[in-house]
């Protein structure tokens, strides 16, 4: 009799991973903040070619020299906009996702709902980090091709002027762009797995936002003083000037590589922490 009833009971089925991934995608892109956010990141490509163009025509010490750099090389406007959004814009819209994904859900109520249904903790994790990661990767290649389109129309883009003093091809300099959104996005990554952390152990976003963004001015702020030289392979921010080598001809892969490495040791790092918050949080 027992047996009859424990066969007749329902069981929850877990959805499968795909639905899952897809309806945190379209939770993400749902919010008006989002749509805000990365409409808001196309103005800066657009803000910085148009501020270029004018100290390209205006007269002045600067203008000729400029113009002489920036004539025919407007492909390199998208590399240049991503290094100029990297140290404060791109953290911040990555700990805005990461806080939304985790302390937001607890703000509204709902993450308890997530917590207590059959998905599992650790695979609510993964979730939250792909929306985070899936997001941050759009948000970065969308600011690399408005950059790219907006430097074409207003400079020209025949090639690539590298700081090595080599032009590359049109076909090389498409994939210079690429790797540096892929490296730029491995780094947002890192500042963001530690905001996950962070949003995993309180349900006010704000307090996300402003944890991550002071622990990126402050980590800034250490990689100036040279008397801590010692610490500064450990700075993630450290690593972004690194970067620059993704415009030399040929190309450098030591910094390159490292600051990739680093950064995944951040997001191994503050993935670890979160999922060891959400193994004993209380439903």
């Amino acid at each position: 009799m027992s047996a009859g009833v424990a066969t007749g009971a329902p069981v929850a089925a877990r959805a499968p991973l795909g639905r899952q991934l897809r309806s945190e995608l379209r939770w993400i892109v749902r919010r008006p903040r989002t749509v805000i956010g990365l409409a808001s990141l196309c103005l800066v490509p657009v803000l910085a070619g148009v501020g270029l163009w004018f100290a390209v025509d205006g007269e002045g010490p600067a203008g000729p020299g400029l113009a002489a750099i920036i004539s025919g090389n407007g492909l390199v406007l998208p590399v240049f906009t991503l290094f100029l959004a990297l140290p404060l814009l791109l953290p911040l819209v990555g700990a805005i996702w990461a806080a939304d994904g985790l302390a937001g859900e607890a703000q509204h109520g709902t993450l308890r709902g997530l917590m207590i249904a059959p998905v599992g903790r650790l695979r609510l994790l993964g979730i939250k980090a792909f929306g985070v990661a899936t997001m941050t990767l759009a948000a970065v290649t969308l600011i690399a091709v408005v950059g790219a389109v907006v430097g074409v129309v207003l400079f020209g883009g025949g090639g690539m002027l590298t700081l090595s003093g080599s032009t590359l091809p049109l076909g090389a300099a498409l994939g210079r762009i690429a790797l540096t959104v892929l490296l730029v996005t491995v780094q947002v990554w890192g500042v963001a797995a530690i905001a996950l952390a962070i949003s995993a152990c309180t349900e006010h976003p704000l307090v996300v936002m402003a944890a991550t963004m002071a622990g990126v001015i402050v980590f800034a702020v250490l990689g100036v003083f040279q008397s801590l030289d010692w610490l500064h392979p450990y700075l993630i921010t450290s690593a972004w000037e690194g970067l620059v080598d993704v415009m030399r001809d040929p190309l450098p892969t030591g910094e390159l590589w490292r600051s990739t490495a680093l950064a995944g040791c951040y997001v191994v790092i503050g993935l670890s922490l979160a999922a060891m918050r959400l193994a004993t949080k209380d439903n």
